[in-house]
C-alpha cells in the first residue's frame, strides 16, 4: 500500500486540510469499526505506538475515543499561527505531531514576493527536513498533496516554494496540487498579482493542478441552500452532521460550524474521493499515477476540472434524491463544476470518472459512459480517454457518491478572466513597489509570468479552435438531454 504526504499552506490550506482530516478519520471509522490499524488507514496516518502495531484507537464520531496513536501524514504550514493553534485546540489537534508545524506570527501581508522569496529562503531548510521526516516515515511514498490558496501571500507564495522544493528533493514522487482561486469580488487587492505569480510556479513544477473557484464554492453552497427551502419550512431547514456539504456538530474536530466550513468539506470531500481507490478495495481501482499518465496528456496542460454528484444527502437536507444515472449526468453540468466553466462545449482531452459504492457495479459505469459519450467532444486521438475507478466503500452517510476529473479546455476561460484582472492592475503599476522592496524578488518575474499564462491559454484556445466543430459558433453546439 502507498502512501500520501499533505502538506498544507497558509490559512486556505490549513482549514480545508481540517476539513479533510475530520472526513477522513470519520470515513476509516466506520470502515474499520474494531480500530484495526491496516493498510487503508496507513495511507494517511502511522501508528506511532509500536506496542500496538495491528490495532489503534480510530475515532467513532459520537464516541470518546482515543486518537493518541494516530498522527496524520501532514506538514502543516502558515506565516500566521492563528489558525493552526485554533486547530491544535481542538480534539483534532491529537492527530498532529507538533514537530511538523511550521508557523510565524508576522504573515505575508497578502504579498507572494514575502511568501516566496522571504519566507521561502528563512525556513527552505526547516521545510527541507520535516519533509524528509514525513518521507522516511513512509514505506512506499507515492504523492505529495499540496493545499493552498492563489489570492493571498502565503498560500500563493510560500506554497510555490514548497512546491518547487518538492520536485527538486523528490522528483520521482507525484505532486498534486488544490489550488483555490480568488473570486472576482475578492477583497484583497492584491490578489490577481499572487494569482498570477502563482500560476507560472504551477505550470512549472506541478504534476497535477485542480484549480477550486471560490465563487464556483459558493454558488453550489446557494444552490443547495435554495433548493432546501423550498422543501423545508424557514427555520428548519437543518442540514445533518454527516452531509457532504457540511460538518456539523458531533464531528472529531469541532462542535461547532465555522464559516466557510461548508464550502471548505465540499473540497476535502474531492480529495477524499479521488483517493478512495488508493485506500479501500473496489472492483476497478485507479490509483493516483493513474490519473497524472491518463489525464495529462501534454506536461503543462495538467489542470484537471472536478467536479461531484450528489453535492448533499438527500435525507439529511429535505431533497428530492437523485437515481444513479441522474448523478451521471449531473457530473458534467457547469453547475457541478468547482470551477467557473462549461465542459461541455469546450474540448476534452481526458476524463476520469471516479465512483463509490458498495451498490454500484461495472455495468453500471459502463451504461452511463456509453450514453453520455456522445454528448461530449472529445480529441480526435483519445476518442476513448476515458479512465473509471469503482470503489466498494461508501463516503460517510451516503450510499454512493462520484467525482469526474477531466483535462478540458474550459479552464482557459477562467485564466483569462484571471489574466485580465491582472493587467488591469499592472497597467497603473498599482502596488507594485509592495512587491519590489522585497530582497530576491524581481520585477520581471511579472512579465515572466503573465507570458507563461498567455502562453498556456493559447494553447488551450488553439487546440479548441483546431480540434472543435463551429470553433466560432459555440453557441450552436447542441446541448445534451442529460437526465
Amino acid at each position: 500500500m502507498t502512501q500520501s504526504i499533505m502538506v498544507q499552506v497558509g490559512q486556505c490550506g490549513n482549514q480545508i486540510g481540517c476539513r479533510f482530516w475530520d472526513l477522513c478519520l470519520r470515513e476509516h471509522s466506520l470502515h474499520s469499526q474494531k480500530g484495526i490499524y491496516d493498510d487503508s488507514i496507513s495511507s494517511f496516518f502511522r501508528n506511532t505506538d509500536s506496542r500496538y502495531q495491528s490495532e489503534v484507537d480510530i475515532p467513532v464520531g459520537k464516541g470518546n475515543t482515543k486518537i493518541s496513536n494516530l498522527k496524520a501524514r501532514a506538514i502543516l504550514v502558515d506565516m500566521e499561527e492563528g489558525v493552526i493553534n485554533e486547530m491544535l485546540q481542538t480534539r483534532l489537534g491529537a492527530i498532529f505531531d507538533h514537530k511538523q508545524l511550521i508557523t510565524d506570527v508576522s504573515g505575508s501581508g497578502n504579498n507572494w514576493a514575502v511568501g516566496n522569496k522571504e519566507y521561502g529562503s528563512r525556513y527552505r531548510e526547516k521545510i527541507i527536513e520535516q519533509v524528509r521526516k514525513a518521507a522516511e516515515a513512509c514505506d512506499c511514498l507515492q504523492c505529495f498533496f499540496i493545499l493552498h490558496s492563489m489570492g493571498g501571500g502565503t498560500g500563493s507564495g510560500l506554497g510555490t516554494a514548497i512546491l518547487a522544493l518538492l520536485k527538486d528533493e523528490y522528483p520521482e514522487v507525484y505532486r498534486f496540487v488544490t489550488a483555490v482561486y480568488p473570486s472576482q469580488d475578492d477583497d484583497v487587492v492584491t490578489s490577481p498579482y499572487n494569482s498570477v505569480l502563482a500560476m507560472g510556479q504551477l505550470t512549472e513544477f506541478a504534476d497535477c493542478v485542480l484549480p477550486i473557484d471560490n465563487q464556483s464554492l459558493s454558488n453550489i453552497y446557494d444552490k443547495v441552500m435554495n433548493a432546501q427551502s423550498k422543501h423545508k419550512l424557514v427555520g428548519k431547514t437543518v442540514i445533518k452532521q454527516d452531509s457532504a456539504i457540511t460538518s456539523g456538530a458531533g464531528s472529531v474536530g469541532e462542535k461547532k460550524e465555522k464559516p466557510f466550513d461548508a464550502m471548505n468539506n465540499i473540497v476535502a470531500n474531492t480529495i477524499l474521493n479521488m483517493t478512495s481507490s488508493s485506500r479501500f478495495d473496489g472492483s476497478l481501482n485507479i490509483d493516483l499515477n493513474e490519473i497524472a499518465m491518463n489525464l495529462v496528456p501534454y506536461p503543462r496542460k495538467h489542470y484537471l476540472v472536478s467536479s461531484m454528484s450528489p453535492l448533499y444527502i438527500s435525507r439529511d437536507v429535505g431533497l428530492p434524491a437523485r437515481r444513479l444515472d441522474q448523478a451521471f449526468g449531473d457530473l458534467f453540468l457547469k453547475d457541478y463544476q468547482l470551477v467557473t466553466a462549461d465542459p461541455m462545449r469546450s474540448l476534452y482531452l481526458a476524463c476520469a470518472v471516479m465512483v463509490r459504492g458498495s451498490g454500484v457495479c461495472v455495468s453500471d459505469l459502463r451504461r452511463n459512459i456509453d450514453r453520455l459519450k456522445p454528448n461530449l467532444n472529445f480529441v480526435p486521438w483519445n476518442q476513448e480517454g476515458w479512465k473509471t475507478g469503482l470503489c466498494n466503500v461508501p463516503p460517510v452517510g451516503q450510499p454512493y457518491s462520484l467525482l469526474c476529473l477531466s483535462n478540458n479546455t474550459c479552464v482557459q476561460h477562467s485564466f483569462t478572466n484571471l489574466r485580465d484582472r491582472f493587467v488591469k492592475l499592472y497597467r497603473r503599476k498599482a502596488h507594485i513597489y509592495h512587491y519590489e522592496r522585497v530582497d530576491g524578488f524581481d520585477s520581471s518575474l511579472f512579465d515572466e509570468s503573465v507570458e507563461s499564462l498567455d502562453s498556456l491559454i493559447a494553447e488551450y484556445r488553439d487546440m479548441e479552435r483546431t480540434l472543435l466543430v463551429q470553433p466560432d459558433e459555440s453557441a450552436s453546439i447542441p446541448r445534451p438531454k442529460l437526465l
